[in-house]
This record gives structure tokens, sequence and C-alpha cells, in this order.
């Protein structure tokens, strides 16, 4: 229900994988355009409502392919009437996690069975294989599950990229911040490019191959993938590198900025992600810029040093904040659990995000493990194996991001991960002073390192002033 492109493809992945399916959309020349398109293939058109619902087996499993909000909240009133008890409703799309919360319990109170999926690989990944994030009744999981392990990704052990994910919203949030850490991942990638392009003027070309080196170890992830053929694709037009003719504005559809959000609300801590949110509002700062750029000065755009040494680390510091990254976002699913009562678990995450979604990343296999030695694991970066690799590529890491702030070019996200793991394994951080400057000027009260008990100093004396 929903023949947009990822509606149009996941039809067509389910239909190869032996299901008859069903089609409906509001614009009824999308199905019978599919249709007409597909000849002999096990696709059955309706143009109607009523037709669609007739259409299908009992109990009907209907997936709903339509843009998150208002559309959705639509697409549920228009069809759940038709339904009877022990009926299926799927929302594939992107929805928020709190919407899905409130329309799972409408739809269970009257015996509607809800899932909301989080699926991920875009237009490729819904044909062939996505990764899915399902989350809803634990009876909703048993009766789609078999469809949905036809459908997916498979590793490279073969196991289906999808499993249950929790009640509710849990599949949602998954999506969330498995969209929030994507959101990081481009983000370092683009600030790595930046050094390499601008600071050491590497070709799209160089930097073409050098990402298809760096594939082939432990960086080795989709998105460094096409990193490489976009490097290497020429503009037809003027025969330049395409790359250097798309502007500056990254565009957004906001479950970065969700992640965000509902991390603050949680207080647990993600500045990588928020980096990567923020500098794409940045870039859409783009007539600012250029206004910026001619009158505000800052250092000489040029590396004097070791080149070879730079290229190398900026390699580390890619896969060191990579790590960051994980941990954070592993972090944020480790609060959400406990927040929401999703009872998620984060070696199965990892497990279904190895192959068919964007982020999927050799990365993932470690990760995994990292969860099967120890499923309370509670920050990657506790893990001997992680915390070995990161401390052994810091030197790298932190010689990278001083040569960029050296040139002047910004490093948001490389920055903000090497602060995380800096204020992550520092035993004492300055929020004492914080905390005294809170009980200064409002009387927050603070908490000692000698004794327990919340206490409070009157800072104010008659040669400073009463403060209210």
């Amino acid at each position: 229900m929903g023949i947009g492109v990822m509606g149009h493809m996941l039809a067509l992945n389910m239909e190869r994988n032996g299901f008859r399916v069903a089609l409906f959309d509001l614009n009824a020349a999308k199905v019978k355009a599919i249709v007409d398109e597909n000849p002999g293939k096990h696709l059955v058109p309706s143009d109607t409502m009523p037709a669609f619902i007739d259409s299908l087996e009992r109990p009907r499993r209907i997936m709903m392919m339509v843009p998150a909000g208002a559309p959705v909240d639509a697409a549920i009133a228009g069809i759940k009437d038709s339904l009877e008890k022990g009926d299926m409703l799927i929302d594939g799309g992107n929805s928020y996690f709190l919407d899905t919360d409130r329309r799972s319990k409408a739809l269970e109170a009257q015996g509607t069975i809800y899932i909301g999926m989080g699926v991920s690989g875009g237009e490729q990944g819904a044909l062939w294989g996505p990764s899915m994030m399902p989350g809803g009744q634990r009876e909703a999981w048993e009766l789609a599950a078999p469809m949905l392990r036809a459908i997916a990704a498979k590793a490279e052990d073969g196991e289906p990229c999808v499993a249950y994910m929790g009640p509710r919203g849990a599949g949602h949030y998954v999506k969330m911040v498995h969209n929030g850490i994507e959101y990081g991942d481009m983000q370092l990638i683009a600030e790595i490019y930046d050094i390499l392009h601008r600071g050491l003027g590497m070709s799209a070309t160089e930097l073409a191959d050098l990402f298809d080196e760096w594939n082939k170890g432990e960086l080795k992830s989709y998105l460094i993938e096409i990193t490489a053929e976009i490097l290497r694709r020429k503009d037809p037009d003027t025969g330049s590198p395409i790359v250097d003719i798309i502007l500056d504005e990254a565009a957004s559809k906001g479950t970065g900025k969700w992640t965000s959000q509902n991390a603050l609300d949680l207080g647990a801590p993600i500045p990588t992600i928020n980096a990567a949110v923020e500098s794409r509002i940045l870039s859409s700062l783009k007539e600012q810029r250029v206004a910026a750029s001619k009158s505000i000065r800052g250092p000489k755009l040029e590396f004097t040093g070791d080149r070879a040494r730079l290229i190398e680390a900026t390699r580390h510091a890619l896969y060191a904040s990579k790590v960051t990254s994980y941990a954070q976002g592993m972090g944020l699913l480790a609060a959400a659990s406990a927040e929401y009562e999703f009872d998620l678990h984060l070696g199965e995450i990892a497990k279904i995000w190895r192959a068919g979604c964007i982020i999927r990343a050799s990365l993932l296999n470690d990760i995994m493990a990292a969860y099967q030695r120890d499923p309370v694991l509670v920050n990657l970066l506790l893990d001997e194996s992680f915390r070995t690799a990161v401390e052994e590529r810091q030197d790298g890491w932190r010689f990278a991001i001083q040569s960029a702030i050296g040139m002047g070019i910004p490093v948001l996200a490389l920055s903000a991960s090497l602060a995380y793991f800096d204020g992550y394994r520092t035993e004492r951080l300055p929020a004492n002073l914080t905390q005294a400057q809170r009980d200064y000027f409002g009387a927050h009260t603070y908490r000692r390192v000698d004794r327990d008990g919340d206490f409070h100093t009157e800072w104010a004396t008659p040669s400073t002033g009463a403060h209210s």
C-alpha cells in the first residue's frame, strides 16, 4: 500500500521470493504501470481500497510504504475500519517512534496487529535485500517473520538481516539511531575528503584510488565504496569530476535531528552525530558563508609537513572516529531501551546491520563480536579489542585533527569524536567548577567527593555583592 520507489522495489522483492503481492496506491496509474512492466509476475493490481482488501488472504498482512507523519495517519484512517481482528499493518516508512507507539496502542485496542519497521538500504536494498528493524507485538513478528526473512539482505554467514527489535516503536527507534550513525559516518568521510582535497590538493581521481584502497581494510564499508565511485565519476557536460560541481549544501529529512533531540531528552552523549547534524545546518548557510569567506581572515590553507604521514593519519582518524561514533550510538540505544522498556539487544542490532543497510561495514562484525563476548558491555571503548585499536591509532587521529585546525579546515565531527574519547577516559572533568557556578548563582547545591549528601555554600560576600 503506497507504490513509491521503496514500495515498488519491495513488492518486486517479495514476488521474486515466492509471494503473491497485491498492490494499491491512491494513484492507480502507478499500480498499472508496475504490473504492465512486469508481465507474468504474481502481482495483483487493485484500483479501489475494497478490491485491495478483498484480494488478501486472512489474516491480512499489509505493508504501508507512505511518507512519515500525517500520511501514515491518513492511510491508517482509510483502512482500519475494513480490517478484521488479527489482520496486520506494517509501517515501513521512517516514522517517528513515539508516533508508532501511539498508533500501536490505538490499533491493538481494536484487535489489529501493528508493526513499525525501519527499512534501510535505499532503492537497490529494497529490491535485492534490505536490513529491516521491526517492532511491535511479539505475535506480529511471528506472523511477518517468514516473509521478512525471505526478502531481507543476507550477511556473509547467510544470516538474514532482520530481527525482532522490541515492543511498540522499538523498530522505528532503532532505525532512527541507525540514521543518526549514518549522518555521523557521512560527515566523518566528508571531513577526511576535505583535509585531503583542500589541504593536500589531492584530485578526485587520486582520492578515488585511496578510498578504493581503504575499502580493502578495516574501513571496508558501503559508504567508503560509494565514495570512491562518486569521486571517480565525471560530469558528461563538463568532463570535470561531478563531485566538484555539486553545490555544497547538504539536505536532510529529519531523522538525524530526531536522534539528537531524543539523545538530549535521555541525557545520552552523542557529539559525533550532533556535529554531523550541525554541519548540515551550517552548510545550508551558503550565502552567508560566501560573504564571510571574503571578509573573515583565517590561517593559510597550506600543509608543509609529511604528506604521507597525514594521509595515513587520516585513515587512523576515520577509523577511530567511527568506533567512537558507534559507541555513542550504541550507548543511546542502551539508554532508550531502559527508558522506554524496549529490551533491545545491541549485539542483535549490530548483526542485522552487517548487510543491506547504508551503514553496513566490516566494523559491524567486530561490534557484534564485542557484544557476544560481553552482552552487557556498557561502552564499545571498554571492549579490549576496540580499546586497543583506538589507542594504537590515537596519535594519527590527533595529528590529522591538529593539521586540519592549523589549516583552518572545519572538522566538527572528527573533533567531536576525539573530544568524546578524551572526555570518556578522563577520571576528573571540570564539571566541579560548573557545579560551583550553578550553586553560586542559583543555590542548586552540589555533592562532595569526601562525604554523602547535597551541599550549598553562601558564596556572596559584602565585597562581591548579593545575588538573587
